[in-house]
């Protein structure tokens, strides 16, 4: 019974060991969270402070469009 425990407990520290061993993909996350890091801060500026100028361009361009379509149908 002791036998089984100790070549248990000897294969999960194996599967442990190769579990952290393994780095492959470590340089794609890490570089997927400093994009993150980056763009994230980037994102919450736009929204907050950018977003409202660029709905007043677009509704001051559709408030144009439908005046310029009101002028044509008159005339």
């Amino acid at each position: 019974m002791v036998e089984k425990s100790k070549s248990g407990e000897t294969r999960i520290r194996s599967l442990w060991s190769i579990l952290h061993g393994d780095e492959k993909g470590a340089v794609s996350l890490e570089t997927v969270l400093i994009i993150a890091a980056v763009a994230l801060p980037i994102l919450i500026f736009v929204i907050k402070f950018g977003w409202p100028r660029i709905k007043e361009f677009f509704d001051k361009g559709m408030r144009d469009l439908e005046e310029g379509a009101d002028q044509a149908q008159i005339r």
